[in-house]
């Protein structure tokens, strides 16, 4: 059940992603309003440059937690946990997406360590947030 709870948590980094990706949208159409002839003041322009990087950092956490929540979810259903254990960390490792073959953390252990994901893509997201709040104010 512990498997099945962890990746559904890190299912709801998918709505974390929307609402990030709108904010980085609408920080790259404020960004381009310079060559539509809108004047943007230097201000804004470096906050919305940092909402794209910001947004950038929050993509890359989103598909760690998306690739996390796939595979929990395969995992809650196993029948052989240890087994299809194993083969996940081969499967890792052949990709080189780990530099070992095999992993000695149990699963509670990885659980906390997709969670650790999962908080590093929502606290990309909260920043996007503060500095979109910021943006009227800097006029």
């Amino acid at each position: 059940m512990n498997l099945f709870v962890t990746a559904s948590l890190l299912a709801r980094g998918r709505q974390l992603e929307r609402l990030s990706d709108g904010i980085t949208v609408l920080a790259l159409a404020c960004s381009l309003a310079p060559l539509l002839g809108l004047p943007l003041a230097l201000l804004p322009r470096l906050l919305c440059g940092l909402l794209l990087l910001l947004g950038l950092a929050h993509k890359y956490w989103a598909v760690r937690v998306a690739l996390d929540a796939e595979l929990f979810a395969h995992l809650a259903i196993s029948t052989d946990l240890a087994a299809d254990t194993q083969a996940l960390d081969h499967a890792l490792h052949t990709l080189r997406l780990k530099p070992k073959a095999s992993d000695s953390r149990d699963w509670p252990a990885r659980s906390q360590g997709a969670m650790a994901l999962l908080r590093r893509q929502a606290l990309c997201l909260a920043a996007q947030a503060l500095l979109i709040l910021t943006l009227p104010f800097t006029g």
